[in-house]
Order: C-alpha cells, then structure tokens, then sequence
C-alpha cells in the first residue's frame, strides 16, 4: 500500500523525534555519571541504562560503562545491577566475538537472576545464551536454552518475548535442514507480532521468512519478504538490523545470480559494522564479497577480501575458544557461579579498589589515543587511494577526450580537406568529359570509370568523416544518432530494430560518446565477422542505470568468459572492455558457433 506524501511526511517527522528523543536520553544518562554531585545509587541506575541503551550501538562502550558500573555496584552491594551490567557486557562481548567472555558475564547473571526469583530477566539471558551456543553449533544446548526461556515467557503471559524465541529457536532449525519446522516457528511469531503491531518483530519474521526462502532457493520469495524488512528498519532508523538485512539482502542476490546488487548491499553492511564494531558481521560480508570478485575476475580486490576476513575469522574464533566455552557452561551447571561472584565481592578491599580505578582509566586514556592514532591513520590511507583512483579516472578521461579530439580533427580534415579536393577534381573531370570529344570507345570507357572511381571516393570519404564524427551526436543525442547509424547500414541483406525507452533527457557528453563508440563497435564486429541477416538493439534508462543489449542471428563465436584473458580477445573487445571499465559498467557477451551473439552491457546511474 501507498503512502500518501502528507502521510510521509507525519511519517518522518515522528522518526526525526525518536532519534532526537533517545540521542536526548543517552546524553542526559552520561551527563549524570559523569556528575560529581549525583547519589551513588543514581547513578549506578545511570550506568545500567546506558550500558543497555547502547548494547547494540557501540560496543566498546557498553563494555567500558558496564565494568565502571560493576565497581560501583560492587561497593553498593546491588547483586540485580550485577547481573544487569554483566549481561550487557556479555551482549556487547558476543557482538564482538568474543564469545568465551560473553559466556562468562551470561552465567554469572543467570546465577543471580535464579536466587532473586526475576524469571523476565532470566528469560532474556537464557535467550542470549542461547544466541550464543546456536553460535558456536552446540545445538542441544541452543535448544534446551531457547525450551526454558519460551517457557518462562509463557508462565508470564509475555507475548512479545514468546514471538522474539519462536524466531531464534527456528534458526536452529535452518541449521539441522529442517526447513518445514523452521517456517513454522517463523510464521506463528509473525502471528504475534502482527497481533502486537509490533513493527520491528515483524521485520525479523520477514527476515528469517526470506532466509529460509534462499535456501530453498525461491529468491523471488525472499526477495520479497527481505524487501519489507528492510523498509521497516529503515523508517526505524535501526542501525543494527539494517547491517544484517543489508548482509542477507547481498546474500540472497549473490545466490541468485546478481553480482551488481549483491556487491551494493554488502558494502552497505561493512560500512555500518565497521561503525558499530561488529566483527562477526563484517567478516562474513568481507568473504561474500571476495566471492564476488573472485566471480567477477577483480583477483586483487578478492584476495584483500578474502585475507580481511581471515583476520577477522581468526581474531573471533578457534578450536580452542570453543573447548573454553563448553568448559565454562560445564562449570556453572556443576557449580552455579554465584558462589565465585560472592567471594570475589567479599575479597575487594578498598586499596585494591583504588588502584583497579586508577588502571583502567590508565588503559582506557592509551586506547582512547590509540584509537584517534590509528582512526587518523586510516583516514590518511583512505584520502590517499581515493586521490589516487581520481588520477586514475582523470587520466583516463583525458586519454578518452584525446581520442575524440583526434577523430574530430581527422574528421574534419577529411570532409574539408581531402573530401572537397577529391569533389573538385571530381567535377572537373566531369567538365573535362563532357566538353572533350574521345573517338575512341575504350579510352572513352575508362574515362568514365575514372569518374565513377573519383565519385565512389568522394562518398566514402564523406562516410569515414561522419562514422568518425557523427552529426547527430552533437545535436540531437545518442538515441538520434544511433538511429541515423542503423538506417544506413539498414537494407534487404541485413534488417536491423532499435528500442529505446527512458532517454527523456541527455546524457553527459562524454558518457554519450562513450556508449556510441561501444555500440558503433559492436555494431562493425557484427557487419565484418558475423554474417548476420538481423540485428536487434535496445537501449533501457531507468533509475538503476542505463542496459543496452545488441543481439544478432549470426554464425556466432566460441566464448568461454571463465578462460578468456589479454591474449585471447582482439582489439575490438579490449576497446570495448576499457570504455565500459571507466564508466564504472559491466558487459557481458553471450555467443556460440551457429547461435548468433549477445552483448549486455549496464552502466549503473
């Protein structure tokens, strides 16, 4: 359904206010820890908020305020504030990748929310723990922690948290290739939430929906469901589950067999990850994208992918965290961890309290200028190689605008030069013949040639000169041109079509000659080598660039894309390959022997 502009702009405005109202929020909550006048218990209530406002935002943070907190919290003997700082450290360290450490901060919550009776908050961290082992593959215990969590919910009539677990535990599904049973838990949470108009867990069951779809493959499907999730996200302005659809939106292309689109949705991930710190996330889409490029011949560019992510990979997990892991839930099932978080309260002396304050604020101060440092760094690195990819493309345009110059002037030097002698001496022969009276029939005959062979020149002449330089070009646009370049080649040995749609304007001058050129050789290609007797070409713009495709019913060539290289093309398809690559564009060539042959070519807005 469409939205009427009034109603998008209402739309819009209460979005604006949301963000404004919970950037107010987080301020106002740094504002009162960093008060020297606020009670104690104040502002620890300060520090749970924030390390849980911005859980999902900043990871790094969220850590830092939490562990201020827990000093805090430990001094005020508030075990609830405890478990609450530590599940929010646990959140962020899992964001992160580091699950051993997320671990540990879920069981020592789990421990005290079970003692104090909080079956809502042990609900949620049964879920996160859950998350956790579904993570590293432990299914049983995925399960068995997403069955205790969903019942909790369920003994407390809490709809919203019974529709967030139908969503996860149906992920485990997926990975056992229990499809059915996946769907099913998907669709009954989507229930829920359209019962609760619940916006986002509806974006969630869309997501999960389409995931499924993926894997079995009906990606018009997913491609639907993936659409409406992120539309969600995007007038939520939610930061975190727009990197993951913008992840499973590249995914789902990728499978499909759509390199352009599934490229643009990954970098649009990375550029958020990267933000938030999401390490898991960004080195999934850094090894998406070196399949891409791997796909699309970019070796260089796969490699870089391909080594990031191995870094990341490595950073995040191991055999031996895994070993690590499993430990510390065997230890907390055995021993219940509460016991250690008591006599670690119990031995922290006031000395030791001092100095662990003075030590952190010491690391954090050398992070802080580490980060700025190396954040600079980048900057500098990244300046650098976009100067250099603008030199790039400078010269290359100039090399381009040199060849256009070049033609121009052989153009011109051919109509008015050499065309205009070879049209007087032209003329005069013609005089010379009509008043000089020859006798003799044969010289007769090749005079007449030779002013048959003059007036064949002239024409080709004129025909070099405006191949070179066409008219309609400069005028009237490339459809014109294009047009005029088909009707004269256009005859009963070789019938030709033109469509074009969407060229209400006209295109940059040199993105116009650019295509012409492209086309016009494609166009040669098929007159010199092809033998055709039809030639169709189309010319698409719309808002996701401009599609040409030139096909004809030739006798057609062996091309293999996969084991073609420098060697093995001609000029022709080095020419056309060079001045697609500088209008950022694609082409594809589709041929066989006695098949004819296919050119698709896509230069993106």
């Amino acid at each position: 359904m469409l939205l009427k502009p009034k109603n998008l702009f209402i739309l819009f405005i209460i979005a604006c206010l949301q963000a404004n109202a919970q950037t107010t929020t987080i301020d106002s909550l740094r504002a009162v820890i960093t008060s020297t006048t606020v009670q104690p218990q104040k502002k620890l209530e300060a520090y749970v908020s924030l390390s849980s406002k911005i859980s999902l935002v900043s990871f790094n943070e969220t850590i830092r305020v939490a562990e201020e907190g827990l000093l805090l919290a430990a001094q005020l003997k508030d075990s609830l504030a405890i478990a609450e700082l530590n599940r929010n450290i646990g959140i962020a360290s899992y964001f992160k990748g580091d699950y051993e450490k997320a671990a540990t901060q879920y069981y020592s919550a789990i421990g005290i929310y079970e003692r104090k009776n909080k079956n809502k908050e042990l609900a949620n961290v049964y879920n996160d723990l859950a998350k956790l082992y579904r993570k590293t593959r432990d299914l049983k215990r995925a399960l068995t922690n997403y069955n205790s969590s969903y019942a909790l919910y369920k003994s407390l009539n809490d709809s919203s948290g019974m529709q967030m677990i139908l969503n996860e535990s149906g992920v485990v599904y997926e990975y056992q290739g229990n499809y059915e049973e996946a769907l099913n838990h998907y669709r009954a949470s989507l229930k829920i939430a359209q019962a609760l108009n619940d916006e986002m867990g509806k974006s969630w069951c869309y997501n999960f929906i389409a995931g499924v779809y993926v894997l079995q493959q009906k990606f018009e499907q997913a491609e639907n469901f993936n659409i409406q999730a992120m539309a969600i996200r995007q007038r939520l302005k939610d930061t975190f589950s727009l990197a993951v659809i913008f992840t499973d939106l590249g995914v789902m292309y990728s499978a499909w067999g759509k390199p352009e689109r599934a490229t643009y949705y990954f970098d649009q991930s990375v550029l958020l990850t990267e933000k938030m710190g999401y390490k898991e996330l960004l080195s999934n889409n850094y090894a998406e994208l070196a399949k891409l490029a791997n796909m699309t011949g970019d070796y260089k560019k796969a490699l870089d992918y391909f080594t990031w992510h191995t870094q990341l990979k490595d950073s995040l997990f191991n055999v031996q965290r895994t070993r690590q892991i499993e430990e510390i839930g065997t230890l907390y099932e055995t021993n219940k961890r509460e016991k250690q978080i008591e006599l670690q309260q119990q031995t922290i002396k006031e000395r030791n309290q001092l100095i662990i304050i003075i030590t952190t604020i010491a690391l954090l101060s050398l992070l802080v200028v580490y980060l700025l440092y190396n954040r600079n760094k980048l900057k500098q690195k990244a300046k650098l190689q976009e100067e250099i990819l603008n030199q790039q493309e400078l010269a290359a345009k100039a090399v381009l605008e040199a060849e256009e110059k070049e033609r121009s002037r052989i153009a011109k030097d051919l109509h008015d030069g050499v065309g205009q002698m070879m049209s007087a001496a032209r003329m005069n022969l013609s005089s010379f013949y009509n008043n000089t009276t020859v006798t003799d029939e044969e010289q007769k005959h090749s005079l007449f040639n030779i002013i048959q062979l003059v007036d064949e020149s002239c024409k080709e002449v004129r025909l070099v000169s405006h191949s070179m330089m066409p008219v309609a070009l400069n005028k009237n646009g490339i459809v014109q041109a294009i047009d005029e370049l088909l009707a004269k080649i256009n005859s009963k040995d070789l019938k030709t079509s033109f469509h074009s749609e969407g060229f209400h304007e006209r295109l940059d001058s040199s993105t116009e000659t650019i295509l012409y050129r492209i086309i016009q050789e494609c166009i040669n290609n098929t007159i010199k080598h092809a033998e055709a007797k039809e030639i169709d070409l189309s010319m698409i713009k719309d808002a996701d660039g401009i599609s040409v495709t030139i096909e004809d019913n030739g006798k057609g060539f062996a091309y293999d894309a996969t084991k073609m290289d420098d060697e093995d093309e001609g000029i022709g398809l080095k020419n056309i390959r060079s001045r697609i690559a500088f209008l950022k564009g694609t082409v594809d060539f589709d041929s066989a022997p006695g098949r004819g042959t296919l050119v698709a070519i896509h230069v993106p807005a």
